[in-house]
């Protein structure tokens, strides 16, 4: 079963290569999208490392905005068009780390063909806080004087926006590991469905809920599985998880997930080192 990662990172490429050297398999590729605004130099050095592939078309991310999903349509694009014959795609950062050793996350896949595991959360029932996200005007995909200003004027004078095609949102988190199947569905959808796209232009945070919308509005609903197999802490509050670090590895220990989120090893690498030694046993 090939499995090829997709990270997108912008920053730490030291952390970078730890996070795929602790993800390698014979059946795992990687494939790296360096956020246009980023020097791509100190980046380099994993191309000496097998199995790397840094996506061509690289887009300026920025926080929020919608030029984050192109990032990822882009890599998913250059995924899909190798060839390869990937079975599953897996969406990371570079501050996520495995927690379980790739062998585990390699048998859990190939034992679970043509699922989508990624959180789908129906917004109007049980993620009420992303309803304004797409029934009003955001402007962060664009770069312009007094931008804010003009999207608040468009809100009071627009009326609220509706969802394309009566559709449902869903989504949660933007990290995913997806069925080759479901992935070609949604590129499909991606392609052939303008005013989707440019629906979604206009939205806030849109990776959070794009591709989960597309695909529980589709036939292959059914194989979507609400649970995206990794750790995710928000017990601090605001818009960001919580960084990992040693006072969470009893939790890291037991979560049973595949994946955990946020890491920095500049505020802790020991977190890391743990990790390596306990969960993924890899000499040191």
């Amino acid at each position: 079963m090939k499995l090829a990662h997709l990270i997108l990172a912008h920053n730490k490429p030291e952390q970078l290569a730890r996070l795929v050297a602790g993800l390698a398999h014979p059946d795992a590729d990687f494939y790296i999208h360096i956020d246009a605004k980023t020097d791509i130099g100190p980046f380099e050095q994993l191309k000496k490392l097998a199995n790397i592939y840094f996506i061509a078309d690289r887009v300026a991310v920025y926080w929020g905005a919608f030029n984050i999903v192109q990032a990822t349509i882009n890599g998913f694009k250059e995924i899909v068009n190798s060839g390869k014959g990937y079975a599953y795609i897996n969406l990371l950062s570079g501050a996520d780390y495995p927690i379980l050793p790739a062998d585990t996350l390699h048998s859990f896949l190939n034992d679970n063909p043509g699922r989508a595991f990624m959180n789908a959360l129906v917004a109007e029932t049980h993620w009420l806080e992303a309803l304004p996200r797409v029934q009003q005007y955001h402007l962060n995909n664009y770069r312009f004087p007094l931008k804010y200003k003009v999207q608040q004027l468009m809100n009071k004078v627009l009326p609220p926006r509706k969802m394309p095609d009566n559709m449902v949102l869903v989504g949660r988190s933007q990290w995913f590991t997806i069925s080759i199947e479901c992935l070609r569905y949604i590129i499909n959808y991606w392609d052939n469905h303008p005013a989707f796209r440019r629906f979604m232009k206009f939205t806030w945070a849109p990776d959070e809920f794009v591709f989960q919308t597309i695909l529980y509005n589709s036939p292959l609903r059914n194989n979507m599985v609400n649970d995206d197999l990794r750790l995710i802490d928000w017990s601090a509050g605001g818009v960001s998880p919580k960084i990992l670090t040693m006072h969470d590895t009893e939790m890291i220990k037991t979560s049973g997930k595949y994946f955990a989120r946020k890491f920095d090893t500049d505020k802790d690498a020991a977190v890391l080192r743990y990790i390596d030694e306990h969960l993924l046993k890899v000499k040191g």
